[in-house]
């Protein structure tokens, strides 16, 4: 899915950024969230 694709019209988006990197979109998986990026992964 394109980045670009994960905005609203206004500019605001949904999905939880990565603490680490900032500028990085945090997964989705059943358990928990990952970044691709540097690997920072949150727990549920």
């Amino acid at each position: 899915m394109a980045r670009g694709d994960y905005y609203e019209d206004d500019g605001s988006t949904e999905k939880e950024m990565c603490p680490r990197c900032g500028d990085t979109f945090l997964a989705d998986h059943d358990d928990r969230q990952v970044c691709g990026k540097c690997g920072y992964t949150e727990w549920e």
